[in-house]
């Protein structure tokens, strides 16, 4: 016992060192050997861990845990006030993939005010989503059309593309929104789900083209 107690120590030190190799480490040895006494440091860091691919181990490692551990206290995540809680949490759960976590994406955090959080719970909104809600959720990500800058709009478009046909409805009708940044998103998505190999900036540029030309495109089919 005092060897483990050791080892758990060096381990839980490891992942606040002020240097990021060692905390990668650090999260990469709490992985390959899971204990759930971690679970809750792993959870903590993750809201606080300035460095990408850090932050990826730790998700990584949470997910070899089991997620009737994991799932509670991800989901108590979602309601932090810290962005990067938020973000992280939804990002592993994505990752996770257990479906249970489902009742815990809301419409607040598919709206969030924050991009990164959005991009987060739309990623995990698709992997999540129960058979029968796809139009729903459709329905609620169609209303975010339009914002954000290029990466927030291509997860978006990606997000609504990966629910198939259940994303057509709202699409249209966003298509003849009144706003010219909302069509030309729809557009582009539209434009994009026919022809993923085309790009979203040239999609996005013949969404502009067909804006200023006072069409959806539509017609030419």
């Amino acid at each position: 016992m005092p060897e483990q107690d050791t080892e758990t120590m060096r381990v839980l030190q490891g992942l606040e060192s002020g240097n990021p190799s060692v905390r990668l480490q650090a999260a990469m040895a709490v992985g390959s050997t899971p204990d759930p006494r971690f679970v809750d440091r792993l959870i903590e860091r993750c809201a606080i861990e300035p460095e990408f691919f850090v932050r990826e181990m730790l998700t990584w490692a949470l997910t070899r845990h089991s997620s009737s551990m994991t799932l509670p206290k991800l989901v108590d995540e979602l309601r932090s006030e810290r962005v990067q809680a938020r973000s992280q949490a939804l990002h592993t759960l994505s990752k996770i993939g257990d479906r249970r976590a489902w009742p815990a994406i809301t419409r607040t955090l598919l709206t969030d005010t924050d991009d990164e959080v959005a991009r987060s719970a739309w990623r995990a909104a698709v992997v999540l989503v129960p058979e029968g809600e796809e139009s729903e959720l459709a329905g609620v990500l169609a209303t975010q059309f339009g914002r954000g800058e290029r990466e927030t709009r291509l997860s978006l478009s990606r997000a609504l593309i990966a629910l198939g046909e259940a994303m057509v409805p709202p699409l249209r009708a966003a298509m003849m929104d009144s706003d010219p940044r909302v069509r030309e998103h729809a557009i582009a998505t539209e434009r994009l789900s026919r022809d993923p190999d085309a790009g979203f900036e040239s999609a996005i540029e013949e969404a502009k083209r067909l804006v200023a030309l006072g069409t959806t495109g539509e017609e030419e089919r």
